[in-house]
């Protein structure tokens, strides 16, 4: 990875989130910069805009994905379960060794694109027990903790909250906002999710409310970070906003985009 912080150039750091799969473009993600920050859900179990691609359309094809997400999209929540329940009853071996079987693979291909530095955080549909497998010396993984990046702290917490969708990686309200009390105060406070503002949480395309954090927003509002990146919300109503003194930004779906946002002081 190239620094601009020689020259009197000052810092860069590009961050990105919501890479599902995007192992060609994550590879030039850091290119530029003097470090890379991922903020989680790197798998890619299902895409929203081309049903077929992702793991659930390899087992099952892109005619149940578009099944599935038209059922997701409704809120119909039980049928999308019943639905899955079906399909999976017809797959030889366990669900959970496929999955993990399917997910390695993904991992493999991804973690091998992390530039050095890179400091990532968990997606609500990771697998956190995978990651120290494949994380390597330049990547360092947060949930929870702060850095400190070329004289700024950078504050982390992965994961996403309960919801009827049961990804792999929803934790309960009380232990998010345990991991938000442990960070503290960060210049940037990097999560998955974002607060709890319903700008901020609302999918246009998917049309609903993602789960964002309330104790995100309180923090926010308490110690005044100067950016709270997120992801997350793949299209969401407002991308940007300011609560207080801190700039709220979705740092886009990198599936989608290819591009990194850009952090420069």
């Amino acid at each position: 990875m190239a620094s601009t912080s020689a020259g009197g150039r000052g810092t860069r750091v590009h961050v990105v989130s919501d890479v599902h799969g995007n192992a060609r473009d994550l590879a030039r993600a850091g290119d530029g910069a003097d470090a890379l920050v991922c903020l989680g859900d790197l798998i890619l179990f299902l895409d929203y805009a081309d049903h077929s691609r992702g793991i659930f359309p390899d087992l099952f094809g892109a005619e149940n994905a578009r099944r599935l997400v038209e059922l997701r999209t409704a809120r119909r929540f039980t049928e999308a379960r019943e639905l899955g329940a079906r399909l999976w009853a017809g797959i030889d071996g366990d669900r959970a060794t496929v999955i993990e079987r399917a997910v390695r693979k993904q991992y493999t291909e991804l973690f091998a694109a992390f530039p050095t530095p890179t400091y990532a955080t968990y997606g609500n549909v990771d697998m956190p027990p995978l990651w120290r497998e494949y994380a390597g010396p330049g990547t360092r993984v947060l949930d929870g903790e702060r850095v400190e990046i070329h004289g700024r702290v950078f504050g982390f917490v992965g994961g996403g909250l309960r919801t009827p969708m049961r990804t792999p990686y929803e934790i309960d309200d009380e232990e998010y906002a345990a991991k938000i009390e442990a960070v503290g105060e960060v210049d940037v406070l990097c999560t998955h999710i974002p607060p709890e503002v319903p700008e901020l949480v609302y999918d246009t395309v998917a049309r609903r409310f993602e789960r964002g954090s309330r104790a995100l927003l309180a923090a926010i509002r308490r110690t005044r970070p100067r950016y709270a990146l997120f992801g997350h919300v793949h299209q969401p109503l407002v991308r940007r906003m300011r609560i207080g003194a801190t700039e709220c930004v979705n740092v886009g779906h990198f599936a989608g985009t290819g591009k990194p946002w850009v952090l420069r002081w």
